[in-house]
């Protein structure tokens, strides 16, 4: 099995590759320490023989090293790359183990109950709330929360989004309507009287223009008088006009009753009657809306205006001492606060949490362990063994090394055993 260039590791993996070495190593060692002491027990035992007591405890822990060798190589290969049934387990029935695993996870980790008790062992609510009031952490989410919007701004194609914007506008804007919504409107703003305050805010407009231009009103009707009509005629009747005009702002202004006020309010009255109910009012209406709507440079002011705020919405996501940003931040504490202080939101939230949670993991538990199956199937035979062998090859060297020792102890009890009871001679 060609194994993966030892710099294309990662730290960690080649970390795990030294201390498997250093276990193969020992636990090789061991035998063959094993073997040595065997061979000069074996070969002097008869001159000394209470060597046969070595010779058993070395015989023993040469078989339970060598055994367990086997045991070991057997997960991850053919020992001596004969194919022995049953053996390179992991590589072989890599799809099988796969789905297993795939299976047990589903079974024993994604149950709704499971992921319910701990959610609501987490105080999740609580511990976000904690998280989040600090100030640093709700910047952080802010800053984040800005990056992403801001990458998807820039993704959005300008032109795309201003189509979106002028199928929403027509369909939601421009094709109902607008006459009868507006009659109904004005209707009941004048039932209410509250165009009062604009008539009043219109006629005090009027009366400070007036006193603040007098001149004006020089020549607005002397003028139109025949040229024999001496001069102080002329003036006469610009002041009679201008104060006259005058005169009638203030009485209109004074008396809440006023024929001027009566006629506008009938005007309204007439122009909401019109609004709702007169078909040519109505196409009229319509008619100015679609020329407005249509005309090119609203188009282009509606993409200057898109534009602009695009560009606008990207500087202050930038910034981090924008007022979106750092309100933002301040909204994110905000929440962070309550969630952390307020025993009914947590109590709400967490609800919601372990419901939600609970939902997904009962109708998408399958797909989630298929991710374990499918991934291990994609997975190289050869690649996965290695895989396994660095994250779990340590440990299982010390199982060799464990049944060296543990089968030098069991050769010798065996022996001592069989001499105290049988009287059996090495």
């Amino acid at each position: 099995m060609a194994r993966t260039p030892t710099a294309l590791l990662s730290p960690a993996d080649r970390e795990r590759l030294r201390g498997l070495r250093i276990m193969k190593g020992i636990a090789l060692g061991a035998l063959i320490a094993l073997s040595i002491v065997f061979v000069f027990a074996f070969a002097l035992e008869g001159r000394y023989p209470w060597l046969a007591y070595v010779r058993a405890a070395a015989e023993g822990g040469m078989v339970g090293a060598l055994a367990d060798w086997f045991a070991v190589t057997a997960l991850f290969r053919y020992p001596l790359g004969i194919r022995i049934p049953h053996t390179a387990i992991i590589p072989t029935r890599k799809d099988e183990i796969g789905r297993t695993l795939g299976e047990f996870v589903e079974t024993n980790f994604l149950s709704g109950e499971v992921v319910r008790t701990k959610i609501q062992g987490t105080a999740v609510a609580r511990r976000l709330g904690e998280w989040l009031r600090e100030p640093e952490h709700a910047e952080r989410v802010a800053a984040e929360a800005s990056g992403v919007a801001a990458g998807i701004l820039r993704a959005l194609s300008d032109e795309d989004v201003q189509d979106v914007l002028a199928g929403l506008a027509r369909e939601h804007l421009i094709a109902p309507e607008w006459g009868p919504p507006a009659g109904e409107w004005l209707e009941r703003v004048v039932e209410a009287d509250a165009h009062r305050g604009a008539v009043d805010l219109a006629l005090d407009s009027i009366t400070t223009w007036l006193q603040n231009n007098k001149a004006s009103f020089d020549g607005l009707v002397s003028r139109r008088l025949p040229a024999w009509v001496p001069s102080i005629a002329h003036r006469f009747v610009d002041e009679t006009v201008y104060k006259e005009a005058l005169t009638f702002a203030h009485a209109v202004q004074a008396d809440p009753q006023h024929p001027a006020r009566r006629a506008i309010d009938g005007y309204l009255t007439r122009l909401a009657d019109n609004l709702q109910h007169d078909p040519a009012m109505i196409g009229r209406v319509e008619d100015a809306k679609l020329a407005v709507f249509d005309s090119p440079r609203v188009r282009a002011l509606a993409g200057e205006a898109w534009n602009a705020a695009k560009a606008g919405l990207l500087t202050s996501l930038a910034d981090p001492e924008s007022g979106l940003r750092r309100r933002g931040a301040e909204a994110v504490a905000e929440i962070g606060e309550r969630l952390a202080t307020d025993a009914a939101l947590q109590s709400r939230v967490d609800t919601w949490v372990a419901g939600t949670a609970v939902l997904l993991v009962d109708r998408y538990r399958h797909d989630i362990a298929s991710i374990i199956t499918e991934t291990v199937e994609r997975w190289d035979p050869a690649e996965t063994t290695e895989k396994i062998e660095l994250m779990v090859g340590r440990d299982l060297q010390y199982i060799r090394l464990n049944g060296t020792i543990v089968g030098a102890i069991a050769g010798l009890g065996i022996y001592t055993i069989a001499q105290a009871l049988l009287g059996v001679s090495g």
